[in-house]
């Protein structure tokens, strides 16, 4: 199963603070990784989603939420706490859906779970997610770990918006999609709009950029949301989404046809320095 990682970045006191996160997309899995605060390293292989388990609370009470709509999401804590991180998520979440929707289109599923992780065994167990992961995306499930308690509400936001622009778009996905242009996407979706539109990016990243760890890895995942912004920003949000769709759907063409015929350019053009 292909694995890939990325970053999302917030503007804090006009710094840009740096979060962790990947995606592993599968035939019948899309799975994201929030990496918190560490090195960039390689997400744990993950297969199909594992089924429930409420080891530590023998009947968690879901927090219903109701969006303007009419979505309807389920947070979970199966530490049967109700704490701080389950209300945080609650409030955010309507505005993660507003901004899902207005990029991405109103038809994705109506219903959306959200699960808190009791423990740090029992994330790893249910999302194959250790200590450096806040949270994890399935076609069933947005999962948090215990540590996303810790986040800031800017990276809180940032990573609810992106997870939640992968589930939205999991169905119309397809699993050999260019991982960085679905990351690129994502985390312009989930990221604060820019102070100023960012320019092309000096070269368009790789996927195996993306995979390989190391210091290059996090500039890779700039790099691909600087892509997708400067798209936005140039031709329009709607040809951006059209391109994902173009090179990212279900019997996609490759990245520079779809480039070609969404957006009438050459994608050596859309970089500093051509691949």
């Amino acid at each position: 199963m292909r694995r890939s990682t990325t970053s999302v970045g917030t503007e804090q006191s006009g710094a840009v603070a740096r979060r962790r996160v990947g995606a592993v997309l599968g035939a019948e899995l899309v799975c994201a990784l929030v990496l918190v605060g560490v090195p960039r390293i390689a997400p744990a292989a993950t297969g199909p989603a594992a089924p429930m388990s409420y080891t530590q609370s023998a009947s968690p009470v879901p927090h219903t939420v109701l969006t303007a709509d009419g979505r309807t999401a389920q947070i979970i804590d199966l530490g049967g706490e109700g704490g701080a991180a389950l209300d945080r998520i609650a409030a955010e979440l309507p505005a993660a859906t507003e901004a899902v929707t207005a990029f991405w289109g109103p038809q994705w599923r109506r219903d959306i779970t959200i699960v808190l992780a009791g423990s740090a065994e029992q994330f790893a167990t249910l999302a194959g997610g250790g200590a450096d992961v806040a949270a994890t995306t399935t076609p069933e499930r947005i999962m948090f770990s215990p540590a996303a308690a810790g986040m800031n509400t800017a990276d809180l936001r940032t990573v609810l918006r992106h997870e939640l622009f992968h589930y939205a778009a999991r169905a119309d996905t397809a699993a050999d999609a260019p991982v960085w242009l679905t990351e690129g996407v994502a985390d312009f979706v989930g990221r604060p709009p820019a102070a100023e539109p960012p320019g092309a990016p000096a070269s368009l990243p790789t996927d195996a950029e993306l995979a390989t760890p190391g210091p290059g890895r996090s500039d890779a995942y700039d790099r691909a949301w600087q892509f997708a912004s400067h798209i936005a920003a140039t031709y329009g949000v709607e040809k951006l989404r059209a391109l994902y769709v173009a090179a990212c759907g279900h019997g996609h063409a490759d990245v520079d046809t779809a480039v070609r015929e969404v957006l009438g350019a050459d994608l050596s053009t859309l970089s500093a320095s051509p691949r």
